[in-house]
């Protein structure tokens, strides 16, 4: 929270009796105090800040948050939060990021605590018709192609017949019947003139309008040679995503032995892509007893018959690959999938 005067201060101490855990920034021409910290340039506080927090609450005029946040602001989907109010406590704005970024919810939750009218002017809400970007945010897609939730969102609103590709079922579940009723579950009906949605890991060319929504759900067994480069490893988990026809932005994690660890190489490549990677023991490994290509040289050097395969195997519970071992130069790969039944 942000204030720059008594009111505002005594308005932030209400919220905070609500919310504890709410960090609070002062102007330093407020009187000191240990419940919150001193700012003495409002632009170079924030600044400093700005990516620290998941959400800022502004009780100041809107004009002065606009222009403190404008150089700070990059993209929606990844944008904090941003709220404003007035300190007499009437009204609590939704800035930017009301749909991804929570700014409509934290408004409503202020709104609560204060007693204030929340103020929200996104056209889906307004409207009152699904935010597929919300959505997507709540069942953890991948939003690929961001402009195009705005088709999406404006087929709602005219309350339009909207094409679907929505196989595991992520999205037509979280719809009203009004909306469910407008679906057309067949890709075939896509056309660069309607807008759609496509929500899978496969990979296919789609028009312009059509949002896609990557679920999180392959895992990447990989196997490697000691001091393999980071690039080596991306170039081949790339390379075999591409020919497969995958997306890697349906990739949710990497997965091998133990004794890669302390992999550089696979530590680095998990940090890029922004990935969780897991290790598991030979012996864990060792009880996937079916892979369809065991090595003789990898049960040489390391006891077990597989790794990128069993690892992958392993991560998901699933008998079937639906990539088997890919072996680079340097580097193998195999690709499973997590179920969502």
């Amino acid at each position: 929270m942000w204030v720059l005067t008594p009111h505002g201060m005594a308005l932030a101490n209400r919220v905070k009796q609500s919310l504890p855990h709410a960090h609070l920034f002062a102007s330093q021409k407020l009187a000191p105090g240990e419940s919150h910290a001193r700012f003495s340039a409002l632009a170079k506080a924030l600044a400093l800040v700005w990516d620290h927090y998941d959400a800022h609450y502004f009780i100041m005029a809107t004009g002065i948050v606009v222009r403190t946040i404008a150089p700070l602001i990059r993209d929606k989907t990844r944008d904090p939060a941003v709220v404003c109010g007035d300190e007499a406590g009437r009204f609590v704005i939704s800035l930017i990021s009301g749909h991804i970024g929570g700014a409509n919810e934290l408004a409503v939750t202020l709104s609560a605590i204060l007693g204030a009218r929340p103020v929200i002017t996104t056209a889906t809400d307004v409207n009152q018709v699904p935010a597929i970007d919300v959505i997507a945010r709540d069942q953890g897609l991948y939003i690929e192609n961001k402009r195009a939730i705005k088709h999406v969102s404006m087929a709602f609103i005219r309350g339009e017949p909207l094409p679907i590709h929505d196989p595991f079922g992520l999205v037509s579940p979280h719809l009203r019947p009004t909306e469910k009723s407008r679906l057309m579950a067949d890709p075939s009906l896509f056309s660069p003139e309607k807008s759609g949605i496509w929500v899978d890991y496969t990979v296919r060319d789609l028009p312009e309008k059509v949002l896609v929504l990557r679920p999180k759900m392959l895992v990447a067994g990989m196997g490697c040679r000691r001091d393999v480069t980071r690039q080596e490893l991306e170039d081949h988990l790339r390379k075999v995503f591409h020919a497969q026809g995958f997306s890697v932005n349906s990739l949710c994690k990497i997965v091998s032995v133990d004794l890669k660890a302390d992999e550089p190489g696979l530590l680095e490549l998990a940090h890029t892509l922004n990935l969780p990677i897991e290790f598991y023991t030979r012996d864990q490994l060792d009880q996937v007893k079916r892979v369809p290509n065991p090595s003789s040289l990898v049960n040489k050097h390391i006891g077990i018959q597989s790794v990128c395969e069993a690892a992958a195997i392993l991560a998901t519970g699933q008998t079937r690959l639906l990539t088997p071992k890919i072996a680079g130069r340097t580097v193998t790969l195999a690709i499973a999938a997590i179920p969502f039944t």
